[in-house]
């Protein structure tokens, strides 16, 4: 029986062939990879991937479709975590054993996460992700063009933001290709495109809280000045201590100069 896709789950099944061995090229999956999809879907990435690997974890909200993946891949080979994405545990698939390491100490980074992420979550699911990026090798993800151009975005750039900040503070980012509508079925109505996330092996020291606090502050009055945005959190001085004109605007500012207010508030 055809399934039909569910709007509440943000349901856009990727079904253009070429754009999917696109996909797997730039992921590059190799036998020994410990590998998970989120969003498996129809399982149309997740057929090309176990053609490379050995095993694949996917996780899946939609009952139906774990149902569905569960009989059409052998469970020795597809193992189906039936749940949220934005609730699950990325490291609950580390090999037994295998624990975290304090940051910085060359913790083992083990793996790799992909999927084409449903848009209504998809910020949410990349902050939540961040939280495991210790032990995350890369991430590939399908995203709507407008989420991985604020993702990617240089200081200066009109869509430079809050995302922009927390992500380039944790990963290097680069978007692959775009992906048009037509590609998916049901077509959405906006341009999808396809990110690389690695995250930094030594991501400029700070609490990830606190610069959380400093720029959602920044970015919550975007045309006015920081002087003024951040009122109340920082003097003038202060500002101007951490190497940041008072009169610049929060997009022009690079990520050190938020990492040094996140720093100067956590002292």
């Amino acid at each position: 029986m055809k399934h039909i896709p569910r709007k509440r789950f943000g349901q856009n099944f990727l079904t253009d062939k070429t754009v999917l061995h696109d996909i797997i090229s730039a992921i590059g999956p190799q036998p020994g990879d410990l590998m998970v999809e989120i969003g498996p879907g129809l399982g149309a990435m997740t057929s090309l991937l176990l053609g490379s690997l050995e095993r694949l974890h996917v996780v899946e909200l939609d009952r139906d479709l774990v149902e569905r993946l569960s009989r059409k891949f052998d469970p020795a080979r597809l193992i189906v975590h039936s749940g949220d994405a934005l609730a699950f545990d990325f490291r609950s698939l580390l090999p037994s054993g295998d624990v975290q390491a304090p940051p910085g100490s060359g913790s083992q980074r083990s793996l790799r996460v992909v999927g084409n992420l449903p848009y209504n979550i998809s910020s949410p699911l990349l902050f939540h992700l961040a939280d495991f990026a210790d032990i995350v090798v890369d991430q590939h993800f399908m995203l709507q063009k407008e989420v991985v151009e604020r993702m990617v975005a240089e200081p200066g750039s009109k869509v430079y933001g809050r995302l922009s900040v927390m992500l380039q503070w944790r990963y290097q980012m680069d978007m692959l290709m775009v992906v048009p509508p037509t590609a998916f079925d049901p077509p959405p109505k906006v341009e999808s495109a396809i990110v690389r996330m690695i995250p930094l092996r030594e991501p400029l020291a700070c609490d990830p809280a606190l610069l959380g606090q400093v720029v959602t502050k920044a970015f919550s009055q975007r045309r006015k000045v920081l002087r003024n945005c951040l009122s109340g959190m920082f003097t003038e001085e202060q500002i101007r201590d951490a190497g940041i004109d008072p009169q610049a605007r929060p997009e022009t500012v690079a990520v050190e100069g938020f990492v040094g207010l996140a720093r100067m508030l956590g002292t």
